[in-house]
């Protein structure tokens, strides 16, 4: 149980290290930076408000699939 508690709390402390610890950066493409600054409007519909859509659909995809696989890894972990 102790050896346990301690490799949780190492792999917890690497996370936090890991996510407190980056600088912010800004990467984007050269064509995804020019059209975003071509099309600077305030409409609901430019390419900029598409491109962080998109930027959001393609992040929130592995969370999902994780987050599935993680609940049914559990439920069946519990069935044992």
């Amino acid at each position: 149980m102790n050896r346990r508690f301690l490799i949780w709390s190492v792999g917890l402390g690497l996370v936090i290290m890991f996510l407190f610890s980056g600088k912010p950066i800004q990467a984007q493409c050269a064509m995804c930076r020019a059209s975003v600054e071509s099309s600077n409007g305030e409409d609901q519909d430019t390419i900029a408000n598409g491109l962080n859509k998109g930027i959001l659909y393609l992040m929130a995809v592995p969370y999902i699939l994780a987050g599935g696989i993680g609940f049914f890894w559990y439920k069946y972990s519990r069935r044992k």
